[in-house]
This record gives structure tokens, C-alpha cells and sequence, in this order.
């Protein structure tokens, strides 16, 4: 295995498992290891990461700042198609895992290194997401990954390697599950966790304070929408990953946005997950508001039914694919009139809409109401019901009531 690469970029994010793979990759490969971060809104938890990187065998390291790119290109795309997986899971995990293959394949270039590497296991998905990203951006790289090579078997054999190679990590035996963190969520795993009777304790939780240590009066928020995306809350105008960083506080703040999850892996397996995801739930809440004002009966219907099979795309990692971008297509132009506001509020864990205006709406109040009108003849309705019911009666008079 010695010289079989010139450079490897590995992504690193200064936990665990990418601690430990450098000094394995340097020790397997004898080779130039370049350390890669991708900052898509960790906060301080980058703040050691160039001088651990350095310290542990990195010959250089990328710090990229990419929360505008995240937030604009990957996420609002994502929740401008309503996306969940397995009915509550707005991926936070899942839509980073492309942008940040996506610059790690752009270094690796840079530099002329011919391997690639990640930290992901191999029971979970993230190595799908990376790989087939590093497949598609650059079908000739090599990739490597050392979940599936190296005989540390466990998290557990992970720390122990750790501390006798002097490596620190910021995890221990007795608090060993791993969090994975960004502007639009962060994720709790394993350890503890894996129990799926356990009840987290609260102070695990970071982005987000509980439900019942939230204040007792209601916030009350707007929020445009431009063609689908948010472009301002409470009439301040902001850049994609600005807005999304006020209304985490704002979610966090009203402890909105927690689920505590059994999903489906890619895999085969189930796993256990624990999320805050503050202000995505925010704005999955208030886009589908904006949507009932604005958007036509049957463009929805038909939207709504391809929901599942565009997160199962991002969730197994089929972002860089031919038929999720022909969804997104799809999706992207039956948002072209979401425009308008949303009025949310917040209030212990949740967040209730209860106002939506659009200057171009299709909810015209003189036709809904209940009141007398002469732009809705009542009695057309005689008609279409009847002809709703011709094929039922036919049915029913040929095979007798089934019911």
C-alpha cells in the first residue's frame, strides 16, 4: 500500500473518526495527506481544526467557508420542493454531504492528488453520499475508505487508538455518540443512542432549548417568499445563509424543531437519530403556506406526489443524478408565482401558521365565502355531482353494494 497515491484529500471535520484516518492514512499510504473542511455552519467546532489537522500528519489544510453556497444551492432548492424522508426527517445530514464531495473533488484537483478519502462508516449512508458524488464529479478518482480497510472495528477501538497516538478527540467512552452539525440542523447518533428506549437528557441538545424551558409568550414572525424561496424575515431583507441563521435563533429560542427518529438506511439497517433542525422546520411550515395561497390544485397534487421519491434521492445520495435534477426542474417551475408573506407563531415547540397574503392569489374571499355573493351559482353544483356519480351508481347497480 506504500506509494500507491501522490496526494489524498481526505474530508475532515476534527471529530472522531477523521482524527484517527489521518495518522492511519500516513501510516498505510505514506503519502501527502491534505485535510479538507468545509465550513457549512459548524460554528466554533472548526475553530481547532487546522492546528489539529496539522499536528496529527496533514501537510496543509482547506478551511472553505461555504454556508452561502450551502444554504442557496442545496438547501433552498431542497425545501423548495417540500422534501422530508420517512415523514418528519428534513435531511440536514443527507443535502450537505453533495457540496462538501463537491469541494473536496475541487482541491483534490487543485493539488493534482489522485486519492480521496472520508471518515464515514461502512454501515451507514454517508459513504454512498460521498462516493457516488466523487464518482460522478470525477469518474477516475481514487477513494478511499478506511471504515471498510482498517481493523478498528468500533468506536470504542477508535478512542483507544486515539490516546495512544496522542491524538485528542471530543468524545469519551462514557459520552460516545457523534454529532454531525450546519447551518440547517445538527444530528445525534450512536452510543446511548442506539438504545431507541433511551430518552436523550436535555443538555445533549445544542441548537435549541426544550419545550418546557421555552419562554411562556408567544413570538409572532413574518416571513417573504420570492418564487419559492425566503428572502426576508420581519421585513429585513437577507442573504440565504443569514436568514436561515436568524431563524434557527429564533426557532431554537421557542425549542422548535426536535424529533427523535427510528429511519431507514440506505444500507438495509434501521438506525436511531436524534435532530434540531430550528429554522428548517420554520420554513417547511411556512413555504407550504405560501404554496396553499398561490399554487394551483393539480400542480400540487402532482408535486406532492413525487415528494418521496425526490428525498429518497437526496438521502441516498443520488444529488448529482439525471433524475433528480429532472425533478428539481419540475418542482423549481411550479414555484415561479410562490411569491408573498407568511405570519407564523412560535411558541413552546411549535410553530402554527396564521396568516398568508400574496398579491397574486388564487384564494379570492368573494367566491369562498359563505355569505351571498353572485360570482358562484350554487346550483351548478347539482350537475357535477351527479356526473361524480355516474360511474359509482353504474358500479352499484352492476355488482350490487359491496358495502
Amino acid at each position: 500500500m506504500k506509494n500507491a497515491f501522490k496526494k489524498i484529500v481526505l474530508a475532515y471535520s476534527g471529530g472522531l473518526d477523521t482524527s484517527v484516518i489521518i495518522k492511519w492514512l500516513k501510516e498505510q499510504y505514506d503519502c501527502e495527506i491534505i485535510a479538507f473542511s468545509a465550513d457549512v455552519g459548524q460554528g466554533d467546532e472548526l475553530d481547532p481544526v487546522r492546528e489539529k489537522a496539522l499536528a496529527t500528519g496533514a501537510s496543509k489544510v482547506y478551511i472553505e467557508d461555504l454556508k452561502e453556497e450551502f444554504t442557496r444551492d442545496f438547501v433552498f432548492p431542497m425545501l423548495r420542493a417540500n422534501a422530508f424522508y420517512e415523514n418528519n426527517y428534513l435531511m440536514g445530514t443527507s443535502i450537505a454531504r453533495p457540496l462538501i464531495a463537491k469541494e473536496q473533488i475541487r482541491i483534490a484537483a487543485k493539488e493534482n492528488a489522485d486519492g480521496v478519502s472520508h471518515g464515514s462508516t461502512g454501515k451507514g449512508n454517508d459513504q454512498v453520499r460521498f462516493e457516488l458524488a466523487y464518482m460522478t464529479l470525477n469518474p477516475e478518482i481514487k477513494i478511499i475508505a478506511p471504515w471498510r480497510d482498517w481493523d478498528l472495528t468500533s468506536r470504542t477501538a477508535l478512542i483507544d487508538y486515539a490516546k495512544t497516538h496522542g491524538i485528542p478527540v471530543p468524545v469519551t467512552k462514557d459520552k460516545p455518540y457523534s454529532t454531525d452539525r450546519n447551518l440547517f440542523h445538527i444530528s445525534f447518533e450512536g452510543g446511548v443512542l442506539e438504545d431507541p428506549w433511551y430518552e436523550p437528557h436535555d443538555d445533549m441538545f445544542i441548537m435549541s432549548v426544550s419545550p418546557e424551558a421555552a419562554p411562556d409568550k408567544a413570538e409572532t414572525i413574518e416571513i417573504d417568499y420570492e418564487s419559492g424561496d425566503p428572502v426576508a424575515v420581519n421585513g429585513e431583507r437577507l442573504t440565504p445563509a443569514n436568514l436561515l441563521a436568524k431563524l434557527n435563533e429564533l426557532g431554537g429560542r421557542h425549542g422548535i424543531g426536535r424529533i427523535d427518529i427510528v429511519e431507514s438506511r440506505f444500507v438495509g439497517m434501521k438506525s436511531r437519530g436524534v435532530y434540531e433542525t430550528p429554522g428548517g422546520t420554520i420554513l417547511h411550515a411556512a413555504h407550504r403556506a405560501i404554496e396553499s395561497v398561490t399554487m394551483d390544485r393539480e400542480v400540487m397534487f402532482v408535486r406532492d406526489s413525487l415528494i418521496a421519491t425526490y428525498a429518497k434521492m437526496i438521502y441516498n445520495g443520488f444529488w448529482y443524478s439525471p433524475e433528480r435534477l429532472l425533478l428539481q426542474n419540475t418542482f423549481d417551475q411550479a414555484q415561479a408565482d410562490v411569491t408573498g408573506v407568511v405570519r407564523l407563531k412560535l411558541y413552546k415547540g411549535n410553530c402554527t401558521v396564521i396568516g398568508r397574503k400574496a398579491e397574486k392569489s388564487l384564494y379570492h374571499p368573494e367566491m369562498a365565502s359563505f355569505e351571498e355573493d353572485d360570482v358562484y351559482r350554487q346550483n351548478d353544483a347539482d350537475g357535477f355531482i351527479r356526473l361524480n356519480a355516474l360511474r359509482l351508481k353504474l358500479f352499484s347497480q352492476t355488482f350490487g353494494n359491496k358495502y
